[in-house]
């Protein structure tokens, strides 16, 4: 991975984080993973350190201003750079409008939109001309297709993607006009099968959007032309070019990996 040596991966100890993880160090990267989940957080980085890659585990939650500035400070620390962040971390919610809770709102949003704006603010200080880095880089954000579509007793959740989306394009504006050499695009995933994805489906049963689980796996895998549904690792092609110098000139950019569903 020319010149994107260190990458640090919010939400990296599972799902789609895990697998971002695995092929950037496989792409000869080094890795610091943030999770709030610190104990899957150190398994992961225990593997790929026992396959001879280099990674740290730290604990990260994501809402919280001051653990963003100390997690990329040590993972510059570290590894002495800063070349990549993957805002990863997200929580999702169904629930109808008519049933959410304010408490529930300002919780998902915390995560899913202020930490993403937390993670461009202290990465791109770093990763800006006259920043503790200085070189420039890569910031890729994860949005999903349901910032893209609507979809029942997933308002909320599709609010904070959808907000994702414009933050992406407007931090990469703002990165080119002020001359940072920051690129910002963002993946917009289809459902994929995760812990995440897994339970999506379980709650929008239970939330009255299908009647049951066979219904619901009929009906989900129907909406996917390629014919099935995602793997976190269908996702990482995407996010290794977006880091690599042969996306130099793409920011603000969008890349849909749905399997098609957002097609028809």
């Amino acid at each position: 991975m020319k010149q994107l040596e260190v990458a640090y991966v919010s939400g990296g100890a599972t799902g789609i984080g895990a697998a971002i993880d695995t092929s950037f160090v496989q792409q000869g990267a080094r890795v610091a993973i943030g999770d709030v989940q610190l104990e899957k957080a150190e398994q992961t980085a225990e593997s790929i350190r026992k396959q001879g890659g280099e990674a740290i585990a730290i604990s990260h939650d994501v809402s919280d201003e001051q653990q963003w500035i100390a997690a990329l400070n040590q993972t510059v620390e570290t590894f002495g750079r800063l070349d990549v962040l993957i805002n990863n971390a997200a929580i999702i919610q169904i629930c109808p409008l008519i049933d959410v809770e304010q408490g529930d709102i300002e919780r998902l949003m915390s995560i899913n939109v202020t930490g993403t704006i937390l993670g461009h603010k202290h990465a791109i200080r770093i990763m800006r001309p006259g920043g503790k880095v200085g070189q420039g880089g890569s910031i890729i954000n994860l949005s999903s297709v349901g910032g893209q579509i609507g979809t029942p007793a997933l308002s909320v959740y599709s609010a904070s993607k959808g907000a994702v989306r414009l933050l992406s394009k407007s931090a990469a504006v703002e990165c080119g006009r002020f001359g940072y050499g920051i690129r910002v695009n963002s993946i917009y995933p289809g459902l994929v099968g995760s812990d995440m994805g897994n339970k999506l489906v379980d709650d929008m049963i239970e939330a009255g959007v299908f009647p049951d689980r066979a219904t619901a796996d009929e009906i989900v895998l129907g909406g996917y032309p390629i014919g099935r549904t995602g793997e976190p690792q269908d996702i990482v092609g995407a996010a290794v070019f977006l880091a690599s110098e042969q996306s130099s000139w793409m920011t603000g950019a969008e890349l849909v990996v749905d399997g098609g569903m957002t097609s028809h």
